[in-house]
């Protein structure tokens, strides 16, 4: 047990006496600095779909994708509001586009991610490459890489945007350029990417790529299609079910260098395991209904909805309906720090 540490009036002089010359005594500090266990202003919260794009709708008829660059209703954490984030180290927002408009292009040093959630045929461009959109497509913006959106469908399109900005600013490593244009030029074929990296081979020659992964949307049909396969071999982890990590095809690592990205299957009826980790975990159900309790929290979720767990609190997963969510976290950065710790149902 650490020892507490008295004051006196000598120590009250001696620390008024430092401070003026910007010096702390750590020892007054230190069981705030070095804590038993991660603390953390994250709270678990789940926003509605419903609610969200109710305020979007009401967004997208007070101010123009060009004109906002980007139309995004930021998900901050009640824990930590005024701070952009919906984890100390994450963001996310919902954005909109609807029909007829371009996000405008533009880079910057922050990687980010795009889930769909509502909508079919919008458009995203990185680097040259378009990619249209479907629902459950997990599509990345690589750091420093051209993009724009687009959306020639007759729907609005939603779509979750996961990004490391906390990180990113905490580094004090932000840039950002505009094109000077709404749309970037196009120089290779719709698929490409996918084609060339997405078939378990690699082009011949190629030197062994970055820490992003080349292929830039991971088509939610395969990706469902690979869980529903697997449900046939009966193997449920008893903490995640059938749990899949987005992978980088020329490393095997992480398909993102900030950000881990998830899609897993719980089937009708599942109670998981206690689990807890120090990678605070943001959520995002694509497919049916149920309800987690994180730490002393319950929150009820359905399609489209969106709730977030803090680092090292129990998650508990009940079913009612066969689910299908996604999640990201900054596992990637924990476990390159060696920092990462889970806790299979010892919480």
């Amino acid at each position: 047990m650490q020892s507490q540490v008295q004051d006196t009036p000598e120590r009250r002089a001696f620390y008024e006496k430092i401070d003026k010359c910007n010096m702390t005594a750590l020892w007054t500090v230190m069981s705030a600095l070095i804590t038993p266990e991660p603390k953390s202003g994250c709270v678990p919260f789940l926003w509605k779909f419903s609610e969200i794009r109710e305020a979007m709708l009401e967004a997208g008829k007070l101010i123009t994708a060009k004109e906002a660059e980007r139309r995004v209703l930021i998900l901050e954490n009640p824990g930590l509001r005024g701070q952009s984030r919906v984890t100390t180290s994450l963001y996310a927002g919902v954005q909109l586009v609807i029909p007829g408009e371009v996000a405008p292009a533009h880079r910057h040093s922050q990687s980010a991610l795009r889930f769909v959630m509502e909508g079919s045929g919008a458009y995203t461009a990185v680097n040259g490459e378009k990619t249209r959109m479907e629902v459950g497509d997990f599509v990345i913006t690589p750091s420093q890489a051209w993009h724009d959106h687009g959306n020639m469908s007759d729907k609005p399109m939603f779509w979750l945007d996961g990004l490391d900005i906390p990180l990113v600013q905490f580094l004090d490593a932000s840039f950002v350029e505009h094109l000077g244009q709404d749309e970037q030029p196009i120089a290779r074929p719709e698929g490409d990417a996918l084609a060339r990296y997405g078939a378990n081979m690699m082009p011949v020659g190629r030197a062994r790529g970055g820490a992003t992964s080349p292929i830039f949307n991971y088509p939610y049909s395969r990706s469902r299609e690979a869980l529903e396969r697997m449900r046939l071999s009966g193997e449920w982890d008893p903490c995640h079910g059938l749990k899949m990590r987005y992978i980088n095809p020329e490393t095997g690592d992480h398909a993102m260098p900030t950000m881990g990205t998830f899609l897993q299957l719980l089937p009708k009826g599942f109670t998981s395991a206690r689990y807890r980790s120090t990678d605070a975990t943001v959520f995002s159900v694509v497919e049916g209904r149920g309800r987690s309790r994180i730490g002393d929290v319950s929150v009820e979720w359905g399609p489209k909805d969106i709730f977030v767990a803090p680092s090292w609190k129990p998650i508990v997963h009940v079913t009612t309906e066969d689910a299908v969510i996604f999640s990201y976290s900054d596992q990637p950065v924990q476990q390159k720090l060696g920092i990462w710790r889970e806790d299979r149902g010892n919480a």
